[in-house]
C-alpha cells in the first residue's frame, strides 16, 4: 500500500479529505485547546517505575507494529510507560474481541469509536481526569464533540482542528489526506506549455495528450482518489456518501444542485477517452503507480502529494521525467468543507490494569512537548523549532522507511491537527504549496460531523443500503455512453435513493443536527 498518511486508506470515508476530514486541531504552541502536563523532577523510568500496558491498535494497515525507537523509548522515559502493541489482522478482530469481553488496557480505533463510548466498555475520561489528572485541560469544543448521550466522554480523537485554530497557526496547513492531480512536465513542455488553470484548461490539455501520444493514458487515478479532486472543484463540500448544508438544514450530497454537474463532467472524461473504464475496477492502489512510473500516464489523480511522490519513485527506477502538481483551486467554485472531527481515538478500557497511569500517559501526549515528540520526533535529533513557527525538520517526510523505523507520528494516541498540520510545512515541496491552497479555500462545519448513525440502528443499516446502492450506480453514471444517459442514470440513483427511504434518513439527520449544533454556540 502506498506511504501516505493513513487517511487515505479510509477513502472517503474520512474523507477527503478527506478529505479534509484530516485537518485540525489546537496545537504546537498550545493556543486554543489542548492540554497540560506535569513536567521535570526525576523520569518514572529512572526511578524504576516503568508500567507496561497493552495496547490494540484496530487498523490492520498500520505501519508500526512495535514499541520501539527513539520516539517510543522518549514516551517510556517521559511517562512511565511501556506498551506492548498488537495491531488487528482485519477489520472484525476489534467487534469479535468487544463481544467475548477479551479486551486490552487500551484500544485505538477509527472504525469503532461509537461502539466503544460505552461505560460498560470504557472508562469515561473526564472521571479519570477528575480523580487522577484535574490539571489536564481539554478544551469545550473536543469534549463537545465526543460527548455521549451518557454525558461521558470516552475519548478524544486526534488530527482534529477548529476553524480558528488553523487560522492562528500560519505553518499548520493539513495532511497528506488532500486530493491532487500531477502532470507530466516534459510533454507539457512539448505541448507548448499550454496555461492549466481551469478545469476547460485541463480537459484541453487532456485532449491534446490524447492525440499526440494515443499510446498514453491522459488520466490515470488512484483507485481510493478518482472523485475526491474533482468534488472540490465543483464546490460539491462532500463526498457522494456524506451531508451538506443550507440554510440550517442538512441533505444528502448526492441531492446538491451542483452534483449533476460534477457527474456530467466524470462522464465527459470517459466518452472522450480521457480516463480509462478499468480505472474504476483496480484491484490494488498500486496500478496505477504503475502507469506513472512506466511513462504511460500523462496526469495523475491522487493526493497533495502525487508529484512529490511520483518523482522519488521515476528516480530511483532510472526515470528522468517528472511530475508537477495542478493548482488545488481549478475553478472559482473550488471549496473544501471539512465537517471531520478527528481520525481515531484512544479508550481506557474496563479491562485495564492501571487507569491513573493511563491518563496521565494520554495527558503527556496532549502537552505540548508530547505532541511534537509524537508528531516530529525527537528534538534536537530529529527536528529543531524555528522561530517563525514550525519545525525544521532533518528528514524528509515522505521518506516512509525513516519515518516508521523511528516510530515518528504514528504514536499520535492524542494529538491534534495544528501539530500534525505543520508536519507538512516543508518550504520548496510541492506538497506544501498544494496544501496552503487547500487551506485557503476550506472552511469548517464540525458540527455536520456530528450526524454519526448508531451501531445496529435503523438509520445505519438504511444509510449502508443507500450508500451500497450509490456505489454501483456511480459507476454507471461514468460510463454511461451519453450525457442524455447519465442524466437519466443520474435521476434514476436519486429516485432509487427516494424510495429506498432517503427522506426519512434526511429527517433523522436534520432533527441530529439541530441538537448537536447547539453543543458549539
Amino acid at each position: 500500500m502506498k506511504t501516505v498518511h493513513s487517511y487515505k486508506l479510509l477513502s472517503a470515508a474520512l474523507t477527503v479529505v478527506l478529505a479534509f476530514t484530516l485537518l485540525s486541531a489546537c496545537g504546537g504552541n498550545g493556543n486554543g485547546g489542548g492540554a497540560t502536563a506535569k513536567q521535570g523532577g526525576e523520569s518514572p523510568e529512572k526511578s524504576g517505575g516503568v508500567k507496561e500496558l497493552s495496547l490494540f491498535i484496530d487498523a490492520p494497515w498500520y505501519p508500526v507494529k512495535e514499541w520501539k525507537g527513539p520516539v517510543a523509548e522518549k514516551i517510556t522515559e517521559k511517562t512511565g510507560v511501556k506498551l506492548n502493541v498488537t495491531v488487528a489482522t482485519d477489520d472484525k478482530q476489534l467487534p469479535l474481541m468487544i463481544a467475548s469481553g477479551d479486551l486490552p488496557d487500551l484500544v485505538f480505533t477509527y472504525s469503532n469509536i461509537n461502539r466503544l463510548s460505552d461505560a460498560k466498555l470504557s472508562y469515561p475520561w473526564n472521571e479519570l481526569i477528575e480523580k487522577y489528572a484535574p490539571d489536564f485541560k481539554i478544551d469545550p469544543t473536543r469534549i463537545a464533540i465526543h460527548t455521549m448521550d451518557d454525558g461521558n466522554f470516552y475519548t478524544v480523537r486526534n488530527s482534529f482542528a477548529t476553524q480558528e485554530e488553523m487560522a492562528q497557526h500560519k505553518y499548520s496547513i493539513g495532511s497528506d489526506g488532500n486530493p491532487g492531480i500531477a502532470v507530466r512536465e516534459d510533454i507539457l513542455k512539448e505541448l507548448g506549455n499550454p496555461p492549466i488553470q481551469s478545469l476547460d484548461d485541463f480537459t484541453k490539455v487532456l485532449g491534446l495528450v490524447k492525440e499526440k501520444y494515443p499510446d498514453m493514458v491522459p488520466l490515470i487515478m488512484d483507485k481510493e482518489w478518482i472523485e475526491q479532486y474533482f468534488l472540490q472543484q465543483f464546490g460539491t463540500e462532500a463526498l457522494l456518501d456524506g451531508w451538506y448544508e443550507r440554510d440550517g438544514k442538512v441533505d444528502y450530497s448526492i441531492r446538491q444542485p451542483k452534483m449533476l454537474d460534477f457527474f456530467k463532467f466524470m462522464n465527459s472524461l470517459y466518452r472522450n477517452g480521457y480516463i480509462l473504464a478499468e480505472n474504476f475496477a483496480f484491484a490494488n492502489d498500486q496500478i496505477d503507480d504503475q502507469y506513472v512510473t512506466s511513462g504511460k500516464a500523462f496526469a495523475h489523480g491522487y493526493t497533495v502529494t502525487a508529484a512529490d511522490s511520483d518523482n522519488i519513485k521515476i528516480k530511483s527506477g532510472g526515470g528522468s521525467f517528472t511530475f508537477k502538481m495542478l493548482p488545488s483551486a481549478l475553478s472559482k467554485d473550488a471549496k473544501v468543507v471539512s465537517t471531520g472531527l478527528g481520525f481515531a481515538g484512544t479508550f481506557i478500557t474496563k479491562k485495564n490494569k492501571d487507569p491513573e497511569a493511563s491518563i496521565k500517559f494520554i495527558q503527556y501526549l496532549a502537552s505540548d512537548e508530547g505532541k511534537k515528540l509524537t508528531m516530529f520526533g525527537v528534538e534536537g535529533e530529529h527536528w529543531t523549532w524555528n522561530e517563525a513557527g514550525y519545525p525544521d525538520l532533518k528528514y524528509n517526510p515522505t521518506d516512509a522507511d525513516f519515518i516508521n523505523g523511528n516510530g515518528i507520528k504514528w504514536w499520535y494516541l492524542y494529538n491534534d491537527g495544528v501539530t500534525e498540520g505543520m508536519l507538512s510545512y516543508v518550504p520548496g515541496t510541492q506538497k506544501t504549496q498544494a496544501l496552503m491552497e487547500t487551506k485557503a479555500i476550506t472552511t469548517y462545519k464540525p458540527a455536520i460531523g456530528l450526524i454519526q448513525t448508531q451501531p445496529d440502528s435503523k438509520e445505519k443499516t438504511l444509510k449502508t443500503k443507500i450508500d451500497e446502492m450509490i456505489k454501483n450506480e456511480k459507476v454507471k453514471i461514468y460510463l454511461a455512453n451519453s450525457e442524455e444517459e447519465a442524466v437519466a442514470k443520474y435521476e434514476n440513483m436519486i429516485k432509487t435513493a427516494e424510495n429506498m427511504g432517503l427522506q426519512e434518513l434526511v429527517d433523522w439527520a436534520n432533527e441530529t443536527y439541530r441538537k448537536k449544533k447547539d453543543l458549539f454556540e
